[in-house]
């Protein structure tokens, strides 16, 4: 029998997550969980999310509130470890060497650097230029062979296999290279109010996202004041952006195929179909936000998970930060 595929994800607890976050990463994550091909580690990326300046208060709280909602949402910590970055010293070890092994030009390249440097005028700082080097060393300290990404992540997936490929070559083989992990099945959730933009939480229009702990009745206003486009058809096509992001809304929850729904709602309009998309969404978040609380309640087992995670995140991360100082030259304690 062959080994499983290693699989690392993670998330910035920088604040709430929305729909698109469920649909597009958490639901993904544990379908993965629940195959026999992959072990999967998920990750709280504490540490990358410093590079923009954090209220501590808030940043605690935002932290177990993503923990507790990756268990609400369905991660079973027993099959796969889920720890804060922050807990597992040997991110920041090897970070250093990333950092060593990459070339200023590859960082000054990152587009993601130059689009937080315009949104964080004040605070350009180091970190938020070398974070890409501290990704790496996340991917490579597991010696994943898939990393979930979406496009806006590619182009740090590909750094990670460059310097995978310059130290092995420089030191010999140490590092898997990873490939990018790309859903078979996924729905891009775009705003509400403006469906060209991805939905995100960090919209100015809080009507144009859905965050996992809105209220239910809340989440039911947001959809039926959802924006749609000209005439009354529920179907895609040219000009209908936003009753086709309803629709993917619609059959990321249910399950439903596009064809299946524009058939389902042949002679019916928006009013019904935005009805019906809001209670579909009601009932998948109704669950997860009962789980929240739940665990909210219980704090010795939330910590008891992100202890348990961390120690067994370590013990692979320690195993590959040994083998990686040996290489370099670096004398062991």
């Amino acid at each position: 029998m062959s080994e499983k595929k290693r699989i690392l994800s993670g998330i910035q607890p920088s604040g709430a997550l929305t729909l698109g976050n469920y649909v597009g990463a958490l639901r993904n994550w544990v379908a993965l969980q629940k195959t026999d091909e992959y072990e999967c580690f998920f990750m709280l990326a504490d540490l990358h999310t410093i590079t923009v300046r954090q209220i501590p208060k808030d940043f605690r709280k935002n932290a177990m509130d993503l923990l507790a909602l990756f268990i609400a949402c369905g991660i079973d910590p027993e099959k796969s470890p889920v720890f804060f970055q922050s807990h597992v010293p040997a991110h920041l070890q090897l970070s250093w060497v990333m950092t060593c092994n990459t070339y200023m030009g590859e960082l000054s390249r990152m587009t993601q650097f130059k689009d937080k440097a315009k949104k964080h005028a004040t605070n350009i700082n180091a970190g938020l230029f070398t974070y890409p080097s501290l990704m790496a060393a996340d991917i490579l300290l597991y010696q994943a062979d898939l990393v979930p990404v979406g496009h806006d992540q590619m182009q740090h997936l590909e750094l990670t296999r460059d310097l995978a490929n310059r130290f092995n070559n420089a030191y010999s083989e140490t590092f898997k290279v990873p490939e990018a992990y790309i859903p078979k099945v996924g729905a891009r959730i775009m705003s509400l109010q403006d469906p060209t933009q991805k939905m995100s939480k960090s919209d100015t229009n809080e009507n144009g996202y859905i965050l996992l702990l809105d209220p239910i009745d809340q989440v039911i206003k947001k959809i039926k004041r959802a924006v749609t486009d000209s005439g009354s058809e529920v179907k895609r096509g040219e000009g209908k952006a936003g009753v086709e992001n309803l629709m993917s809304i619609y059959s990321a929850v249910t399950g439903m195929s596009m064809d299946e729904i524009e058939s389902a709602f042949i002679g019916k309009g928006y009013g019904e179909f935005k009805t019906a998309v809001a209670e579909a969404v009601a009932e998948t978040l109704r669950p997860i936000q009962e789980r929240y609380l739940d665990l909210m309640k219980n704090k010795d087992y939330l910590e008891k998970i992100y202890r348990d995670g961390a120690g067994k995140a370590a013990y692979i991360a320690n195993k590959t930060v040994a083998k990686v100082y040996r290489k370099v030259g670096l004398i062991q304690p």
